[in-house]
């Protein structure tokens, strides 16, 4: 049991304070040298010891557009769900599509992402994987190994066989309504392009508070491969962020460049006009910089309630965590000066395709029957 914040507890069930003479093990709660958890505290009064695996060290989606790194390990992450078997190590691929879950108090969205996710990238997120991975020493994939069989939705990948999530139902029923030559990532990408129609959105909107999204079947095949295509391109723009030409927001210039820190962020903020109010086509990126001429427009892009510009504003300033006393520097994760910089100009540019696609997103002109296997 545990006593106040900050004070030694005893890991036995002997109430707030122990007696002088209890030999069970005495932990000290200082958030600022761990974080306890009911799995780690049983770790350790069975004395089991574990050792640092700098293979563990992976990326992550922490929030939308904003990744952190993440030691990623079933002794120190409680509740990992099935994300082992979408990113078993990191020399597996995959993409998942993460959703807002169920009775989260946002609006829905959905974000493609090719990295472990974090539950609250979307409001307490679901994931659907184009892959899912399992271990080839499982008794079925060994005689698989031993002769040699293997079907063809699998790839083996050193120690992993590489399953489809999409199931071969899916494929056929897909198949039968659009042609032959449909294939399992054409329904992936249709699937993300669903999720991203605002018609679709609106007209599920209390369905979507309530269940895991339902994919509707629309009624042509020029529609599905409008939506497939669609999704595709937003997949592109949404995986590539950090890479993609930036948008051609004007760079106001204030201090010496030659400064070693002259793009060196601590938050960044909103402009003002003349009126006082908020100039969101303004952004004052430090005491240096002032970025201008970013569109309105691009505000519209609105993932897990905020939109993306406003996400890397919000996550990518130096922030010290007041338990632990931890300080998250967002200068440190990439060695170009201008990275974030330019992830801002990105992310503007990712915004304005995304609402470009969407635009274009045919109606959603539905079949009877609805696909919800």
């Amino acid at each position: 049991s545990v006593s106040r914040k900050g004070y030694p507890v005893c890991l036995s069930n002997h109430g707030n304070y122990c007696n002088e003479k209890c030999s069970s093990t005495v932990i000290d709660t200082n958030p600022r040298k761990i974080s306890w958890s009911r799995s780690l505290k049983q770790d350790l009064y069975r004395n089991k010891q574990y050792q640092y695996d700098e293979n563990c060290i992976v990326t992550s989606m922490y929030r939308p557009f904003c990744k952190q790194w993440l030691y990623f390990n079933r002794t120190f992450n409680e509740m990992v769900y099935q994300i082992p078997k979408l990113f078993p190590n990191t020399s597996v691929n995959n993409l998942v599509i993460s959703v807002t879950g169920i009775g989260a108090s946002k609006d829905f969205s959905a974000l493609m992402v090719d990295c472990i996710p974090n539950l609250h990238l979307h409001d307490t997120g679901q994931c659907f994987p184009l892959y899912y991975y399992e271990t080839i020493e499982d008794e079925e994939h060994l005689l698989e190994k031993w002769f040699g069989e293997e079907s063809h939705n699998e790839k083996k990948q050193n120690n992993y066989i590489r399953r489809d999530a999409i199931t071969d139902w899916a494929l056929g029923e897909f198949r039968r309504r659009y042609g032959e030559e449909v294939n399992k990532e054409d329904i992936f990408y249709y699937v993300y392009g669903v999720l991203h129609s605002p018609e679709y959105r609106e007209r599920f909107a209390a369905d979507l508070k309530k269940m895991l999204p339902r994919i509707p079947a629309v009624a042509s095949a020029e529609d599905f491969w409008a939506f497939s295509k669609a999704g595709r391109d937003l997949a592109y723009w949404h995986l590539n962020y950090e890479t993609i030409e930036p948008w051609p927001v004007d760079e106001i210039h204030q201090g010496n460049l030659k400064t070693d820190n002259f793009y060196r962020v601590e938050k960044m903020r909103f402009g003002k006009g003349k009126n006082g109010k908020q100039d969101k086509t303004t952004i004052i990126y430090n005491s240096n910089i002032i970025l201008s001429g970013i569109p309105l427009e691009a505000y519209d892009y609105v993932v897990n309630g905020k939109s993306a510009i406003e996400w890397i504003m919000d996550r990518y300033q130096v922030k010290t965590d007041k338990n632990s006393g931890i300080t998250n520097d967002p200068n440190e994760w990439s060695e170009d000066p201008r990275y974030i910089i330019d992830l801002v100009k990105r992310i503007v540019r990712v915004s304005m395709e995304t609402i470009r696609i969407v635009k274009s997103l045919p109606e959603l002109d539905i079949e009877k029957a609805m696909l919800t296997r």
